[in-house]
């Protein structure tokens, strides 16, 4: 097997001489299903932060690479599974099967869903038939198992989507940026007061922007890990300013550092 050809078995027998009990790699065998998940959300980041840098330069191989590292988090907890005999990679592979073959009716079956508000419907709906069959077909909240390990701003959107499948949400963004500005006013409000309220208003403000960028049909993360890339490369023309002139920061007046912002403005448009 070591000198076969590349393929998904290769790989699966690799995963089995890693947990070899008297062969195996000792680290690997340290692990367990709750030491690896740090690990598994770091891959994940790190297809993103690929698949931006390979839109940006059209060479897909760090993706590549990278998606290699992401499947390879999938066969550890097959592994890990089978060897506690609960599910195994096979196992795996037909459940999310099932699921895509039940989720895509209108591709698999004869139900005629051909706008993506109708396909987008049936999702959530299979979704919450999934959720209510987990708990036994008890009465379930629309926001149930919602991970509480998604960043923020994912989870914000989630619960903004939920509710809006159930029609607990706004008719028009116009709306959603009154609340914005309804938001604004009491983070001004709260400004010089009371800490404690500011810091719920603050909340309540990011969580209406949320709003504003699903009604735009806009990923939110997505959309602030866009933004920290562009501050960050305009901050380093500006260190690169700063560098030039012989002078430390502190040795320049806010006019001037905002005279190299607006040129890296100019020099990094993104």
């Amino acid at each position: 097997m070591l000198n076969d050809k590349p393929s998904i078995e290769k790989l699966r027998w690799i995963m089995t001489q890693l947990r070899d009990p008297e062969t195996g790699c000792p680290w690997d065998l340290k692990q367990n299903f709750s030491t690896i998940v740090p690990h598994t959300i770091e891959e994940a980041y790190e297809v993103a932060d690929a698949i931006n840098q390979a839109l940006e330069s059209q060479d897909y191989r760090e993706l590549e690479k990278e998606l290699g590292d992401l499947l390879f988090q999938v066969i550890f907890y097959s592994q890990l599974g089978q060897e506690q005999q609960v599910f195994d990679f096979d196992s795996i592979v037909e459940a999310i099967c099932e699921k895509l073959i039940r989720r895509h009716p209108h591709v698999f079956a004869d139900t005629n869903l051909s706008t993506d508000e109708e396909i987008k419907a049936n999702w959530e709906n299979e979704k919450a038939k999934e959720r209510q069959q987990k708990n036994n077909d008890q009465a379930l909240s629309v926001l149930a198992d919602i991970p509480k390990s998604l960043p923020a701003l994912s989870q914000a959107a989630k619960i903004q989507k939920r509710c809006a499948h159930v029609g607990f949400d706004w008719h028009h963004i116009d709306d959603v940026f009154a609340k914005v500005e309804e938001e604004v006013q009491e983070v001004k409000n709260e400004l010089h007061h009371n800490p404690e309220a500011l810091a719920e208003e603050l909340g309540d403000l990011l969580f209406a922007v949320v709003n504003v960028c699903r009604h735009a049909k806009q990923d939110p993360e997505s959309l602030l890990r866009q933004a920290n890339v562009k501050f960050t490369q305009r901050f380093h023309q500006v260190e690169q300013q700063v560098q030039n002139s012989s002078k430390d920061f502190a040795q320049h007046s806010l006019d001037e550092l905002e005279a190299y912002w607006q040129q890296a403005k100019i020099s990094v448009k993104k």
